[in-house]
């Protein structure tokens, strides 16, 4: 991950350009968002935060080829997003992992399939890397519901992890876990992220997340979601939960929820 200085001159990966989008309804089009515009640079770990309902989940989805704007362009790497692909990896609140597969086997799903087919040998060595990162190897092969919640949520981040996709997609991945879990595995992202350099859209509810994880910080308004500020996050990298008592900290939480809660 870099930091704000660093992310300046860094590379645009991902370009949003006025894009609209509206879904049909019994009633008509409705309007989920309204002339959006941004951009996201190589390694910047990017939050969009706003009100629940807003559109948020939307910007990820066109990312990750899943929704295609009704007008504006979104490009990655200078071409139009025209579908999903394996260097974008995609991790959801509901964990994202087949029950009916073991931990080994989620984790080996993707580097089966042929757009990221490995051999056999490569295969284990990635399972055997991320297991032990995520601090699944005793749960090899236990299937996922003998699985604490924070433990289903790491398989989906090592799942994810496991293809080396170039970005990671991230929707309130931390969203169903108890406090504690939530800060672990927000620590545990960031170690991850250190020694793996990805370039990072998170979507999330968390004020103190958003801030905790990013690099910068997109502020959008209720339905249709347009952006309301974007906000430099003044923490480099490596974080600790000391930063949660930096006056800086409590000063820009405070003005982000009254941001927000203007909505």
């Amino acid at each position: 991950m870099m930091d704000n200085d660093n992310a300046s001159i860094a590379p645009v990966r991902i370009a949003f350009d006025n894009v609209t989008v509206d879904f049909p309804t019994a009633r008509g089009p409705m309007r989920v968002l309204d002339g959006v515009s941004c951009e996201i640079r190589q390694g910047e770990f990017v939050s969009v935060i706003g009100p629940s309902g807003c559109g948020k989940t939307t910007l990820m989805n066109i990312v990750g080829g899943f929704v295609q704007p009704s007008s504006g362009s979104v490009l990655l790497d200078g071409r139009p997003i025209t579908g999903p692909g394996p260097d974008r990896g995609v991790i959801f609140q509901e964990y994202g992992v087949f029950p009916w597969l073991t931990v080994r086997q989620n984790i080996e799903f993707g580097l089966k399939l042929a757009a990221n087919r490995v051999p056999a040998a490569e295969r284990a060595q990635t399972c055997e890397r991320y297991m032990g990162l995520m601090g699944l190897a005793d749960f090899a092969n236990h299937f996922p519901k003998h699985l604490s919640g924070g433990m289903r949520q790491r398989l989906a981040l090592a799942r994810a992890y496991a293809v080396k996709p170039q970005f990671l997609l991230m929707d309130e991945p931390f969203g169903a876990l108890d406090a504690q879990t939530r800060t672990a595995m927000q620590d545990l992202l960031l170690q991850v992220l250190q020694t793996e350099g990805k370039t990072v859209m998170l979507i999330t509810h968390s004020v103190d997340e958003a801030i905790y994880l990013s690099s910068r910080i997109v502020v959008v308004t209720a339905r249709p979601a347009r952006i309301r500020t974007i906000i430099d996050v003044p923490f480099g990298y490596p974080r600790t939960e000391r930063i949660h008592e930096d006056p800086r900290f409590v000063a820009l939480r405070a003005q982000i929820r009254e941001l927000v809660m203007e909505e």
